[in-house]
């Protein structure tokens, strides 16, 4: 998996329209090998995180869980202990 692409499931507030797209454009370009298609590959390019989207957003809405809503600040906060830890000289 993309390591940019993060979790979206179970979080207070729930995802945003523009989270659940940035997570499909990164799908996309992993998927496709590019950042940046060619101007003949853009329309495919689009059609794909489009779609991807949409059925990300579909699943989102689907998924139930027992578990209580993550906090978003809560759970940057340990992200970047962890990241502090990692890259740590």
């Amino acid at each position: 998996m993309c390591r940019n692409i993060r979790q979206l499931h179970n979080f207070e507030p729930p995802a945003t329209p523009d989270e659940v797209r940035a997570a499909a454009l990164q799908y996309v370009r992993k998927v496709a090998g590019t950042t940046q298609p060619s101007l003949r590959n853009q329309e495919a390019f689009d059609l794909a995180v489009d779609a991807v989207a949409a059925a990300t957003a579909t699943l989102l809405e689907a998924l139930v869980t027992t578990a209580p809503p993550k906090d978003r600040e809560i759970e940057a906060a340990k992200a970047r202990e962890r990241a502090a830890k990692r890259y740590a000289s």
